[in-house]
């Protein structure tokens, strides 16, 4: 990648850093989980740098006591982006107690479509959604409902975790986990956001949720992902939207595709998500850290 697209992403991040080490979703706004998570992960070859660490303390300031972390200092609810933290955690070579407890939170969360009440009427449901609820997700937010997007950050992070967490539990939850995004796989190979259908109608997989599937499945023993490759391709060369072109970039790359590289005209946004995104997007870029250890594209 030519030094003239990643270096700019690169100082982008650094010269809007907050004062407290973190980051906000725009420059000069208030830090959060998310947007510290993925500006933390793009700068990882400057961790041993004093601004690098000050980001990293506060991010792990933000751990609850249950384990779970909360979406800043003011927030104080547990937050889907304790997955980035444990992935973070990895990335950092970082498997201390706090490292533990989060995914200890990890593996008691799941959506709550799962439990039994939820189960139990879905037996009796007229119009049934068609989700198979022994494979357990993900939610957003405690008590919401299971979606493929934080299924799949989920699973990243504890395919991460799986070197130095043994346990029936965590590989139960992995396959689990990995049922459910499979099981709602669109006919055109790809993802929608939580369902292939709705209302007896075939959805379309979108850019993005199609991206960060594949990057939950990865290893998976009972995908033949063929077909899901094939539509990432295709949809990362049709679409037009730079968040949807970074984490199919991310994905495909993740997994051994060849991608043209992006303009070096094209310049950072005011987006700091997308700026980090972009930067571990890259050829040698980050995308190597949402790769569980040993698994071989």
């Amino acid at each position: 990648m030519p030094e003239g697209y990643l270096r700019p992403r690169l100082e982008t991040l650094r010269r809007h850093q907050n004062p407290d080490g973190g980051w906000g979703y725009f420059p000069g706004k208030r830090s959060w989980l998310e947007p510290t998570a993925y500006a933390l992960l793009a700068l990882q070859n400057e961790k041993e740098s004093p601004a690098w660490q000050k980001g990293w303390r506060l991010l792990r300031s933000w751990q609850r006591d249950d384990g779970a972390w909360q979406p800043n200092g003011h927030v104080p609810e547990a937050h889907w982006a304790t997955a980035l933290a444990i992935t973070l955690h990895c990335a950092n070579k970082v498997h201390d107690a706090a490292f533990r407890k989060g995914v200890d939170w990890l593996l008691a969360t799941s959506g709550a479509e799962t439990r039994l009440f939820a189960r139990l009427f879905a037996m009796v449901d007229k119009s049934p959604t068609g989700h198979d609820l022994k494979f357990r997700g993900w939610p957003w937010r405690p008590e919401a409902t299971a979606w493929i997007e934080p299924t799949a950050h989920t699973l990243v992070a504890l395919k991460k975790a799986a070197t130095q967490i043994s346990g029936s539990e965590l590989n139960r939850r992995i396959v689990l986990g990995e049922g459910m995004i499979l099981r709602r796989r669109c006919s055109d190979g790809g993802w929608n956001y939580g369902a292939k259908a709705a209302l007896g109608i075939e959805l379309p997989s979108y850019p993005e949720t199609t991206a960060l599937a594949l990057l939950g499945l990865q290893g998976s023993r009972e995908a033949d992902l063929t077909a899901a490759l094939r539509q990432a391709h295709h949809l990362w060369q049709d679409s037009r939207s730079r968040w949807s072109r970074a984490w199919l970039a991310i994905s495909l790359r993740t997994f051994g595709t060849a991608l043209p590289e992006e303009s070096e005209g094209q310049q950072p946004t005011h987006d700091l998500i997308l700026t980090a995104l972009e930067a571990l997007a890259t050829p040698d870029g980050g995308h190597r850290y949402f790769r569980p250890t040993g698994f071989a594209a």
